[in-house]
């Protein structure tokens, strides 16, 4: 018979063929006619991958091939498993070859996309190929711009309390946008400083919206907006970047361009909202509490202080500057105050003698400066006194109103109240422009000695924090540290000698009582910015009028708003930072250009009639207006958002997912019947991803919640983070990479040297990350070829915890297709036997045991050393039972599915012709009586040294234990002529230990 590795190069492929002939992977959905509903569901999902050009090397598979071993291993066990696989295909690489060659994106993007699933199924991965598709396919993105339009259609309510599907008594709530204006009407929602509408028990004071204020109210309160915000603008790509994007060094990451910060009008996603749901939702989470921390850093949740300074206007009128502080309890150090150059206050307040100051600053600050490595907080500092005063509300003191362009209009109130001796860049601007500074916090003992003085370096503490608490402005950087409260009393409050959370507590309660100010929740987190001057993206489904520019979202039944056809891609580019955008979209005149009739509830139904003639639509007549779309398209964070959900449901027309496929698919329960809040079971993906794909995905999903489109309040209830493989790269001398292919290990020394084969010459080893740029990535067909596809997968397996990064060792994978041919021996070239080996089947039950929850948590690694030990036992008998080797097989199989195919349809000919694929047999059980061992050995000790061991029964009395240790000819040879003193016993669970204490 032949060999393990030459037998699989000819099942392996015979067994891919029968996948696809007998559709072994797909999985029924409710409604189908072979569904099953009494059985539990698993959704085993992997982070959508972008279809490079490139292809894989052998570091991808690591997570598919894990996930791909759980959903077998599922499947075995009895539950429907959602497997798939789909591409998040829109993206800039497609598109910056679009703009080289001039070939569409599309073409690009669909070729990759064929090489990409010719890879993955070279290496037998059980996905269910109906479920498939791409974010770039029309009839998927029909369904994120019909989501972006849920998301234009409502608004956050905070004060909503209501009960969910499962149960659970939520907070907030995403509502229709049509319900906003009844409340805006009655002066139960009012708009806050910022023109935002917002209920009035939540913020106290505000605005009531009367007339067309309230349609503007609306369209602010939309959780899609169009809003004018500072970006990163760069002009010779001619397009908005977001900060990951932009270098260190304020360059464009791709091209080295410079980048410019600058207002434009986009689209935003009002995230914010959810940010306290995204924090305490995270609490009903498995996710490694790393992605946890990074979630809850990236939010940044913080309690502060709305405060408003009073000013007089220079015509004698009362006002005041709103401002927005995290550390209230400092406020009694705001010795000045600093707006934007651009608020509106400015003009009102400026003293006549200022104004040609005033206005030289602000032409300086408007000109465009490109984006430095150096944050604000590093820049040299600049500004203007306007010649205006305003009054510290709790030390009535008039402190002087300036401008200064580290304030921004478009972050908080556009003013700060400036605490120098708190902040280090209002410390910067005062020593500046001497301005007064005073202590609030008092510093450390370690600060103290720190940052003191030259003239008071050898001080010590107690001089030190006089010397600090008269003149701070005198140490070398402000104190931003928090601690004990000084110099901050009045005749009405004291926060003296409170530490900073109560200060800051015992202050807020205070301005409240005296209606100066109100305590605020503020997050680091930002609205998220959603536009993109590029082609390949998916179109705004929205219009705008011509002549009012009101922004209309698009009928539903006009879906999907279909990319035009083009052939030049690149957005306009040129040096002048103050260029308007002008994106490739916006060349498509035709298709820019709409006729539409605006229906009841305010979408725009697009009809083929002249401006101003009249429409017929559903029994109404309409006028027909003209619009235009958004030039703009959605970054590529949108399609992968909420791809996990079209699984559900792929092929669906009517919905993103039918009502009974999401509700199936959603819901999982623990051990105790509870319902878990994640929809997807497992989720497995890079670190890299930790915050912002999973941060917008959960912010999508809970919008769909609130509106009852899903079950569940979170996408992904277990995430896992795989590792990464790594693998030497090889430069030469110039530091030039040399591809893998051309590498040579020769014998120096008795030393594995690296050479280059076509030039002979000694390469410099680089150990590192695998990957293109590095020359080093292995395509893993390559080692399919040499080694058989079931040893690379479970070789990839085995190489170590898979959620810790492992170097690829070419030499070590021989191990593995050992170990496979073993389990080739022990099942097809073995005799049987009908006898059954009390200690096989004691190991067989533990190996069951150790795989079957090993494989459940993901230790794969340690489940395949079981099954080595299991077979490597087994290899030693002279004949094997036949349940044995058919055990073997099966927990084999989720690992190596071409083998254990093979397998069961020899060793189970009749079950595998009914159930047609080892996925369909049931995972081995385990028996915890089998599983126990007859005899255990005992180490026997004679004053603490190893002196020998015995066999003892497993209900062996300690009597029984001790005669036979001291029986032991070693150890009674150590006992000879010695006096016990005592004999020590471990005896639990099982008899562990015998050391015997002697004298003499």
């Amino acid at each position: 018979m032949a060999n393990y590795q030459e037998s699989a190069r000819e099942f392996e492929k015979r067994w891919q063929a029968y996948w696809r002939e007998n559709d072994t992977y797909r999985t029924p959905n409710p409604g189908d006619a072979d569904f099953d509903a009494s059985k539990k569901k698993s959704v085993i999902l992997d982070m959508f991958p972008y279809p490079s050009g490139v292809g894989l090397h052998i570091g991808h598979p690591l997570g598919y091939i894990a996930t791909d071993v759980k959903a077998r291993f599922e499947r075995m066990r009895g539950k429907n498993v959602l497997h798939s696989m789909g591409f998040d295909a829109f993206g800039l690489p497609a598109e910056q070859f679009a703009i080289q060659t001039g070939q569409h994106p599309r073409i690009t993007t669909e070729a990759n996309i064929e090489n990409m699933l010719r890879q993955l199924e070279v290496i037998g991965l059980g996905h269910d190929p109906h479920r498939r598709f791409a974010t770039t396919d029309i009839d998927y993105y029909k369904w994120t711009q019909w989501i972006f339009l849920q998301l234009f259609n409502s608004f956050y309510d905070p004060t909503v309390e209501w009960k969910g599907p499962q149960g659970q008594v939520i907070t907030g709530r995403a509502r229709p946008i049509a319900e906003l204006r009844p409340l805006l009407e009655s002066g139960a929602w009012l708009l806050d400083e910022d023109g935002v509408p917002q209920p009035k028990s939540v913020i106290g004071e505000g605005t009531k919206a009367e007339g067309k204020e309230i349609d503007r109210a609306i369209d602010r309160g939309r959780l899609a907006y169009v809003d004018e915000v500072p970006v990163n603008w760069c002009p010779m790509l001619g397009t908005v970047l977001s900060n990951e994007e932009v270098t260190n060094e304020g360059k464009s990451e791709r091209g080295d361009y410079p980048v410019y910060k600058r207002p434009l009008k986009q689209w935003m996603l009002r995230i914010t909202d959810y940010a306290d749901r995204l924090v305490a939702d995270l609490e009903g989470l498995d996710w490694p509490n790393g992605v946890v921390e990074m979630q809850k850093g990236w939010i940044g949740r913080s309690v502060g202080a709305r405060v408003n300074f009073p000013v007089k206007t220079v015509d004698g009128t009362d006002d005041k500057i709103a401002v927005y502080t995290t550390r209230p309890d400092t406020i009694f150090g705001a010795t000045y105050m600093v707006l934007a150059p651009e608020h509106p206050l400015v003009d009102k307040l400026c003293a006549a003698d200022k104004k040609a100051d005033v206005a030289a600053y602000r032409a300086e600050a408007s000109e465009l400066k490109a984006v430095s490595a150096k944050d604000d907080a590093e820049r040299e500092k600049t500004g203007v006194f306007i010649g205006a005063h305003a009054t510290n509300p709790v030390t009535g003191e008039e402190i002087p109103v300036w401008i200064a362009d580290y304030v921004l209009m478009g972050y908080g109130t556009g003013a700060i109240m400036a605490v120098p001796a708190g902040d280090q860049r209002d410390f910067e601007f005062a020593h500046k422009f001497d301005l007064p500074i005073k202590a609030t916090t008092k510093p450390s003992e370690a600060w103290l000695k720190e940052n003191a003085p030259a003239d008071a370096a050898d001080a010590d503490t107690a001089t030190l924090l006089a010397r600090y608490e008269a003149e701070p402005g005198a140490f070398k950087i402000a104190q931003t540290e928090v601690g004990e409260t000084i110099n901050s009393a009045n005749d009405e409050v004291s926060i003296n000698g409170l530490s900073t959370p109560d200060a800051k507590a015992k202050i807020i309660e205070w301005m409240e009582a005296k209606g100066i100010g109100r305590g605020r929740v503020q997050y680091k987190l930002r609205d998220w910015l959603f536009s993109r001057q590029r082609y390949w993206g998916e179109p705004f489904p929205v219009l705008f009028d011509k002549e009012t520019d009101q922004v209309h979202g698009i009928a539903e039944a006009a879906l999907p708003v279909v990319l035009p056809e083009m052939t030049d891609f690149k957005p306009k580019s040129n040096e002048d930072p103050n260029s308007e955008p002008e994106p490739p979209l916006a060349r498509a005149k035709d298709w820019m250009e709409v006729t539409g009739i605006v229906l009841s509830d305010g979408s725009v139904l697009p009809v083929d009639a002249a401006v101003g003639t009249k429409h017929t639509h559903d029994g109404a007549e309409y006028e027909v207006r003209a619009f235009k779309r958004d030039a703009n398209s959605m970054p590529n964070w949108a399609g992968s958002c909420w791809y996990y959900l079209r699984y559900f449901d792929a092929k669906n027309d009517a919905k993103f997912a039918s009502d009974d496929a999401a509700a199936y698919w959603a819901n999982s329960t623990d051990a105790g019947g509870n319902a878990l809040p994640g929809a997807v079971d497992l989720y497995v993906g890079g670190a890299e991803h930790a915050v912002l794909h999973l941060l917008y995905s959960r912010f999508w999903h809970k919008v769909l919640f609130d509106l009852g489109y899903v079950a569940t309040p979170e996408p992904f209830q277990k995430l896992f983070n795989q590792g990464m493989i790594t693998a030497d790269a090889y430069t030469d001398a110039r530091g030039v990479y040399v591809d893998i292919h051309d590498v040579e290990m020769r014998d120096v020394d008795g030393k594995k040297v690296p050479f280059n084969a076509k030039t002979d010459e000694q390469l410099i080893t680089v150990p590192g990350k695998m990957g293109k740029r590095y020359k080093n990535g292995i395509p893993p067909e390559e080692i399919c070829d040499q080694y058989t596809i079931d040893t690379f997968r479970t070789y990839e397996m085995y190489m170590g915890p898979l959620d810790s990064s492992k170097p690829w060792q070419s030499d070590a994978i021989v191990g593995m297709m050992r170990f496979l041919s073993n389990v080739w021996k022990v099942t097809t070239q073995m005799e049987r036997t009908d006898s059954v080996d009390g200690k096989i089947e004691t190991l067989l039950h533990k190996t069951i045991a150790k795989v079957t929850g090993d494989i459940a948590d993901l230790r794969l690694n340690t489940a395949i050393a079981a099954l080595i030990e299991l077979t490597n036992a087994l290899t030693k008998q002279n004949a094997v039972h036949d349940d044995h080797a058919k055990a073997l097989a099966l927990m084999v199989a989720p690992f190596a599915p071409h083998l254990g195919e093979e397998l069961m349809s020899r060793m189970a000919a009749d079950e595998f012709g009914a159930k047609k694929s080892v996925i369909k047999f049931d995972w081995p059980e385990f028996d915890a009586e089998k599983a126990k061992d007859d005899e255990f050995e005992v180490p026997v000790q004679v004053n603490g040294k190893k002196r020998g061991s015995v066999m003892v029964a497993a209900d062996a009395d300690q009597a029984t234990v001790e005669a036979l240790a001291k029986a032991d000819e070693n150890v009674a040879r150590h006992l000879e002529g010695k006096e016990i003193v005592k004999v020590i016993y471990v005896a639990k669970p099982t008899p562990k230990l015998v050391n015997i204490v002697v004298k003499g």
